[in-house]
């Protein structure tokens, strides 16, 4: 018979008759898991512990409060001691855990410590840490309890099935120490620490002598923690115990709430199961992860440019849907190599294994060949080809005008410094969206003809490189002797892009260099006042600087993504790589950067295919050239259009519009009055949902730089779980030759631009890959190293103009070498041998 005195004192509730989360998160996930058929330790809740603590009644145990009755029970079943824990409203939910804010009591044994232990839990809902955590305006949640049966544990631990350090829900962690948990939660035990993949085999395995965990135990904690995410629909963080007897009990079930976006989350559709896709080659013109919006306008472009290619050469038969050439896996570009097989069995002289030679540096084995068509139908489409790629001089000579004739919405048109302008319907988000889709449209034109200017460029280099590898392997010397030379001679071409704009920025550096108190100013203040300075200075390296921006302001680092301003836009990056330039300047007594000299060869076919070769890069840097101002230009207009929506109140800030594709945009467009705050019709609510799933993808994308991919994969991409040993057979990493010579000196690892401003003189620069943005430190380092890229990057053609030994496609240095180690660059041999210090 219930008392007037038990209503007044907390109520209990089993753990099986909690269905949602008004007991607290803790509750709820445990009633979850019970319902799942996990063995969960025996346990009751107390019900708004704080509103009358736990009454114990030495004389009349029938007076004893409901919680030390129930309690009494569970040590009538065996119980020989509970813990006590938190589960207080919000607590252990999808917004926040409040992990380590409440506390826990363990190894309660008596009716006594029972009430001390509801005490203590109950005073640190109110605790200043727990106000500090919750805001101190917000008022403490309904304090609810959790008791339960402790387990005599052999092993504790907790298993998150997505990794809470990489963001990456592909993966498992599991942390065990031997007995009770507490001492992994308070920090006292170094645990066990196992990486699982999706396939459940262990990737990492960092564990003591004897492991805490056999494999078998391992396997049985992920097959549960696998069963409640796939329940909850969403990233687990368990706890969980392993008795004496080797029963596996799971002791919490909470999400992880750190997480942001799935990292895959919008990857593009797979073109097949078993394609083979790769980084190589893409990956110079897109290195790194990039936003959703990059994605939808660069690679869309690139990918519609390299599907008119297949039809030119009847590889298919018209454009069939995006993402057929290539792909977009958790931030990063790919190529689909198999795609590209079709192209290569249908020309002459075009075997599988050249093809993927010329993207990847080597032979791919994954790959298999199509059936080779017939060859009057090969013969076809090598005339076919060749003669699409021959004849795009018009196409590149009418690049200017097209661009031009391109209206930027809310600004100043291409190249110089963006302040202002303005263009019909600035102002409308509608206006502002459909100018810019037709400048996608004419952005993949433009990408088309680049890539015709490409094809073009590659046919004399590839056959002067054929021709002098046969001579070398004639000559009783190796393959890369003949590639080496070849590098050699494309050296020296005039009047190519990258080396005019060098030349141009470091005629403006020596030009400061030269006056000291300018020099000294401009290398003392932060790198954007410095520009800002110059660029407001009426003397010579003020007109220079203006000049240089004028021409080429619209290149810079990653210059096809969308988000990442080009230099004109970004003061603070090119007052930083002008700062590093000046002090090399410095050093070497104000003398400009050498150039190298080109002998020309004996034979006069040799020097033909040279002439031509270096006349074919100088093409394909102008196309590119034109690629990156149309770039330059659709990156401003969508700020422009990010910044319309933001005062529109459609968007919390302008930033946001490059982490929504361009079908989203449409919808965001579309959509009436403000809708960041989720009021409205259903479809304005809809929207929001997307804006707030945006918000997500910009916390993924520093996540996703840090993936690294092997350089081939067969179907969907999955990034790599563990580096490659730090060293390799000999100390050496064995590349392609790119630009000859031998040097020894300091490494420094630079994986962004950012890295590269700390760069020293005379310093061997190691990069995953570089493109125009990082030209200007080839004037300060002694040699570079990449990761991938091959005798054509944009890498291997300044390295050669400046005679700097250069070595392409080593897929690990940057993996491999850090900075501070001393090696020797044989760019004649593409090896890199790392020193004794």
């Amino acid at each position: 018979m219930t008392t007037a005195a038990d209503a007044a004192r907390p109520r209990t509730v089993e753990l099986e008759q909690v269905t949602d989360d008004g007991y607290g998160g803790k509750a709820a996930g445990l009633a979850d898991l019970i319902r799942l058929g996990l063995d969960v330790p025996p346990g009751f809740v107390i019900v708004d512990a704080a509103a009358d603590l736990v009454v114990v009644d030495p004389d009349s145990p029938a007076t004893h409060s409901p919680a030390v009755r129930r309690y009494l029970r569970l040590v009538e079943a065996g119980a020989t001691a509970v813990a006590v824990r938190s589960s207080a409203v919000g607590e252990d939910g999808a917004e926040q855990s409040h992990a380590g804010q409440y506390d826990t009591v363990l190894g309660v044994d008596s009716v006594d410590a029972l009430a001390d232990a509801v005490r203590t839990c109950v005073a640190s809902g109110t605790s200043r840490r727990a106000e500090a955590y919750r805001g101190e305006a917000a008022s403490p949640a309904p304090m609810h309890l959790v008791v339960q049966q402790m387990v005599d544990a052999r092993a504790a631990g907790v298993v998150f099935t997505a990794d809470p350090a990489t963001a990456r829900r592909d993966l498992m962690v599991i942390d065990a120490v031997a007995g009770l948990g507490e001492s992994l939660v308070d920090g006292t035990a170094s645990p066990d620490h196992l990486v699982l993949d999706a396939d459940g085999r262990v990737a990492v395995r960092e564990t003591g002598t004897p492991p805490v965990l056999t494999d078998v135990e391992a396997a049985a904690i992920r097959d549960g923690a696998v069963r409640v995410a796939r329940h909850r629909g969403r990233p687990m963080d368990l706890e969980w115990a392993i008795d004496r007897a080797g029963r596996l009990w799971w002791l919490q079930a909470r999400p992880v709430t750190s997480l942001p976006a799935d990292l895959g989350g919008k990857d593009s559709t797979l073109a097949g199961d078993d394609h083979v896709y790769t980084r190589c080659n893409i990956g110079e013109m897109m290195p790194g992860a990039f936003c959703p919006l990059t994605a939808s306008v660069s690679g869309y472009a690139i990918d519609h440019a390299m599907q008119m290619i297949q039809v030119v050469a009847r590889a298919q038969p018209g454009y069939e849907r995006p993402w057929l050439q290539v792909g977009y896996f958790s931030g990063h570009m790919f190529l689909d190599l198999t795609e590209g097989t079709a192209l290569s069995s249908g020309l002459l002289g075009n075997s599988l294994e050249q093809f993927s030679t010329s993207i990847c540096g080597r032979v791919v084995d994954e790959l298999v060949p199509k059936p080779p068509q017939p060859f009057l139908r090969r013969l076809g489409n090598t005339v076919r080809l060749s003669t699409f790629a021959l004849t795009a001089g018009p196409a590149v000579r009418r690049l200017g005008a097209q661009i031009a004739d391109w209206e930027v919405p809310g600004g100043d048109a291409r190249g110089g410094r963006g302040d202002g302008g303005g263009g019909r319907g600035d102002a409308d988000p509608l206006a502002v969206w459909r100018q810019l889709e037709a400048g996608v449209e004419l952005y993949c034109a433009v990408t088309l003809t680049h890539v015709r200017s490409s094809s073009r460029a590659a046919v004399a280099a590839n056959v002067l490189e054929s021709v002098l590898i046969r001579r070398a392997v004639a000559a009783g010397r190796g393959e890369d002797d003949g590639r080496a030379e070849a590098s050699r001679l494309m050296a020296g071409a005039a009047d190519v892009e990258s080396a005019v704009m060098l030349a141009e920025l470091d005629s403006v550096v020596r030009a400061l260099a030269a006056d000291g108190p300018a020099a000294e100013r401009f290398t003392a203040d932060q790198p954007g006042d410095a520009v800002a300075a110059v660029l407001a200075s009426p003397d010579a390296w003020g007109v220079a600087l203006r000049r240089f921006l004028a021409r080429h302001g619209h290149r810079g680092y990653r210059e096809l993504c969308m988000r990442d301003a080009s230099w004109a836009d970004d003061p603070e990056g090119l007052g930083a790589m002008m700062q590093v330039m000046v002090r090399s300047t410095l050093d070497r007594g104000g003398r400009a950067a050498e150039t190298a000299d080109v002998p020309e060869p004996a034979s006069r076919a040799i020097r033909v295919l040279a002439r031509l070769a270096r006349g074919g890069a100088r093409g394909r840097e102008e196309t590119k050239s034109r690629m990156a101002l149309m770039a330059h230009a659709l990156k401003r207009g969508y700020r422009h259009l990010g910044e319309v929506l933001a005062a529109d109140g459609r968007l919390p800030d302008a930033d946001l519009v490059f982490f929504l594709d361009r079908p989203e945009l449409a919808r965001v467009v579309g959509a009436s009055g403000p809708v960041t705050g989720g009021l409205g019709s259903g479809g304005d609510r809809a929207v929001a949902d997307l804006i707030a799933r945006a918000g997500q993808r910009r916390e993924a994308l520093a996540y996703q730089e840090a993936l690294e991919f092997p350089d081939v994969s067969v179907g969907r991409p999955v990034p790599l779980i563990a580096r490659p040993p730090r060293e390799t057979a000999g100390g050496e990493i064995v590349g392609r030759p790119a630009s000859r010579g031998t040097v020894q000196g300091v490494v420094r690892v630079a994986r962004s631009i950012v890295d590269a401003r700390e760069v020293r003189p005379g310093e061997v620069l190691v990069a995953p890959v570089t493109d125009v943005g990082w030209t200007p430190y080839f004037t300060v380092i002694s040699a570079l190293v990449t990761d991938i890229g091959s005798s054509v990057s944009h890498g291997a053609v300044v390295a050669r103009e400046y005679g700097l030994p250069c070595v392409v496609n080593t897929i690990v240095a940057t993996q491999i070498l850090r900075t501070g180690d001393r090696v020797r660059v044989d760019g004649d041999r593409g090896v890199v041998t790392r020193l004794d210090e």
